[in-house]
């Protein structure tokens, strides 16, 4: 039998609006309170005021304040993220529902899809699998964000993204996420034709003494690129160049004597093109999964659903075409 819902639960459903749970998706999605009021076109009193409204209904604290006056928000409470989950099914449905009533503009509706995806696995994976989606699906609306896996899924838990193209990570930011393994990745080696450890075999050792293009800190590829130098006795130095940019990397690579390591896919396309080579170097255990990751709560959308179809394809065309090179 269905627990009824107790006093404080019924006084929450009673009182809260709208405004209430649109300003705090706002905070919990900007994570600060001056941007969230501006991006509601509010002033930062009233935003403050509005979700302090929301927390004395669900008789909680709902965010942690940071510094900068207050105006910083370092995260959610436990009964925030919970919150959060619902807020956004909420929001969502109004929104379907107000797009389900607009006037059709065009003849057609417009949907959008909102793709996150990492920079070192955008571009062997998408590019073939959107423009299969565009000719499928005409007039949709996509955007494609290209950041850090943590901020991805960041974006993702707080339903910025439809979906994302990425790794997995810990499981405080997975919290919500579900993971679909796409293909793995090794970390590789990679420079001009001409570089003079492209002419011979090569090792991990040889290559420090190379300028290198690393990813930066607190990325998943820098932290396997740290754990293969250290099973081998060695370290980054402390010069080598760190971005998340993989067309500045590509560049630098292809136009001087740095070394690039980098997951496969990132550098696949130059490799192909011969812009980039690989260097003869092993790198065992540094394989990467890379998968889609999904808000388990958000209602399918066909243009998702398509989106992730090609994807998978896509994984088994580049899976293929390593089995036929090796």
């Amino acid at each position: 039998m269905k627990k009824p819902p107790s006093t404080a639960a019924l006084a929450f459903a009673r009182n809260v609006q709208l405004r209430h749970l649109r300003c705090f998706v706002a905070v919990a999605q900007e994570r600060h309170l001056a941007r969230a009021a501006e991006r509601l076109a509010l002033s930062q009193p009233a935003m403050s005021k509005t979700l302090t409204e929301l927390e004395e209904l669900a008789g909680t604290r709902l965010v942690e304040r940071g510094g900068a006056g207050r105006r910083g928000v370092q995260g959610l409470t436990a009964a925030g993220e919970q919150l959060l989950a619902q807020a956004l099914r909420v929001l969502e449905a109004i929104d379907a529902s107000a797009q389900a009533v607009a006037p059709v503009a065009g003849g057609q509706r417009l949907e959008r899809l909102r793709i996150g995806a990492l920079p070192s696995v955008a571009p062997s994976l998408l590019p073939q699998a959107l423009a299969r989606l565009r000719a499928q699906r005409q007039g949709l609306q996509i955007l494609v964000k290209s950041a850090a896996n943590a901020v991805l899924l960041d974006d993702l838990r707080a339903g910025e993204l439809d979906v994302v193209v990425g790794r997995m990570s810990d499981p405080s930011l997975t919290s919500g996420l579900s993971f679909e393994l796409l293909h793995t990745e090794p970390l590789v080696f990679v420079a001009r034709p001409g570089h003079p450890l492209a002419r011979r075999g090569a090792s991990a050792r040889a290559a420090l003494a190379y300028p290198l293009v690393i990813y930066a800190e607190g990325t998943i590829p820098r932290h396997h690129t740290e754990s293969f130098l250290a099973s081998l006795g060695l370290a980054l130095p402390a010069d080598a160049l760190q971005t998340l940019d993989v067309a500045v990397a590509s560049a630098l690579a292809a136009g001087s004597d740095s070394i690039w390591i980098t997951p496969l896919g990132a550098a696949r396309n130059d490799l192909a093109l011969g812009r980039l080579v690989r260097l003869r170097i092993a790198t065992p255990g540094t394989d990467e999964p890379v998968g889609l990751l999904l808000r388990t709560d958000a209602a399918p959308s066909p243009a998702r659903g398509a989106l992730v179809a090609l994807l998978r394809d896509e994984a088994r065309r580049l899976a293929a075409e390593s089995k036929r090179r090796h």
